[in-house]
């Protein structure tokens, strides 16, 4: 509930509508592309996610903030979207991990949030209309003047923000041995035989580092404008094209690298973007989905097989436009989309949702397992 301290919030969208609420998070105004997520937990892990660079998220959950906010479960180094709304907030957290409010949280990282507003009705709007550019502001009140703000920010397709996300310098990732994340698959010796994994860095999440790790994989990580001959240069087991926001046809530095390194015939697995990437890649084109699949449920699946599925992804692989020579592998059982691919006779496949989960389930997790399969039969 506002108390007398809470500051007003404005939410205007592009096509006019506006909401009323409460500030939550840092002041002043933001501008960015409007979506939802319908997870019922994993809050942290969703602002943190690159793959959100340069949108506001609506919260479909009703509760936001209970658990608090803590630096082990962050994907990046701070929160990557541009706003958050809510239905309710709560500023006083209880969980044992928690070492922040989340209201704290997104202050103290200049991210504006909105609250005491129908969720549910914002999220109908979208569903029906569309993802849509939209700002929240705490210091312009009038619909019409925040709506020209709005009107002048651009549309996500088209757009390359993995520049903004991706890492400026390539390193080796480690973790703590202090950290609470050791999740091993049975039988696989860390410390022994490692494969080397390039990462190509779109907008990665540290979750993907983690489960590389932990299978068997020594993980370089490189910037998204890293040529094919320096990477080639490390002589890698495998190549992983990772995930990222914004439109993946606009990434056009990636997807000529990424059609270089198939040249060399190395293994390759894709996530999200790095799904898209290697079927722009491999001659396939990509469409804007009307409002994209962002969520911890979603089924995926072909011939009788279904994972539940963590997805955060706005854009596509157009199916019609995949080659012979590609094979569908998952489909997104709720519309049908393509949701995972492979070539038919080179190590490379893809998967248009997240197997590393962070949040999520982890019916997928055995994809690691296949890219380490791959690499060891091509050693």
């Amino acid at each position: 509930m506002a108390t007398n301290k809470t500051k007003a919030a404005l939410l205007v969208l592009a096509d006019g509508s506006s909401y009323r609420g409460w500030s939550f998070g840092a002041k002043g105004t933001t501008v960015g592309e409007v979506v939802f997520n319908t997870g019922m937990t994993g809050y942290q892990e969703v602002l943190t996610d690159p793959s959100y660079c340069g949108q506001i998220i609506i919260f479909t959950y009703p509760e936001l903030g209970n658990t608090g906010v803590n630096q082990a479960d962050e994907e990046s180094d701070a929160p990557q979207v541009k706003g958050a709304i809510a239905r309710n907030v709560t500023f006083r957290p209880s969980n044992w991990r928690s070492t922040q409010s989340l209201p704290g949280y997104l202050q103290e990282n200049n991210i504006p949030g909105i609250y005491g507003i129908d969720t549910r009705a914002l999220t109908r709007k979208i569903r029906s209309v569309g993802s849509m550019n939209g700002a929240i502001s705490t210091e312009i009140l009038e619909p019409e003047v925040l709506l020209s703000r709005v009107r002048q920010a651009p549309s996500m397709a088209g757009l390359n923000l993995v520049k903004e996300v991706t890492t400026s310098e390539i390193y080796e990732w480690s973790e703590s041995t202090e950290s609470n994340w050791e999740f091993n698959p049975a039988g696989v010796e860390k410390k022994a035989d490692l494969l080397t994994v390039i990462a190509i860095d779109f907008g990665i999440k540290r979750n993907i580092l983690r489960r590389l790790a932990s299978y068997g994989c020594k993980v370089i990580v490189v910037p998204a404008n890293t040529s094919a001959d320096q990477i080639l240069a490390y002589n890698p087991d495998g190549i992983f094209l990772s995930n990222g926001p914004g439109d993946p046809a606009a990434v056009t530095e990636g997807i000529e690298t990424a059609k270089a390194l198939l040249s060399a015939g190395k293994p390759t697995f894709g996530i999200c973007m790095g799904h898209q990437i290697l079927g722009l890649s491999l001659g396939a084109e990509t469409f804007k989905l009307k409002f994209g699949h962002r969520g911890l449920n979603q089924p995926a699946g072909l011939s009788q097989q279904v994972e539940i599925t963590s997805q955060n992804h706005g854009f596509a692989i157009a199916e019609k436009s995949l080659g012979a020579d590609v094979e569908i592998t998952h489909l997104n059982l709720n519309d049908k989309t393509v949701a995972g691919l492979r070539h038919k006779t080179l190590p490379f496949f893809s998967v248009q949702y997240h197997p590393e989960a962070s949040p999520g389930p982890h019916d997928a997790d055995y994809l690691f397992e296949k890219f380490v399969k791959l690499m060891r039969e091509a050693k």
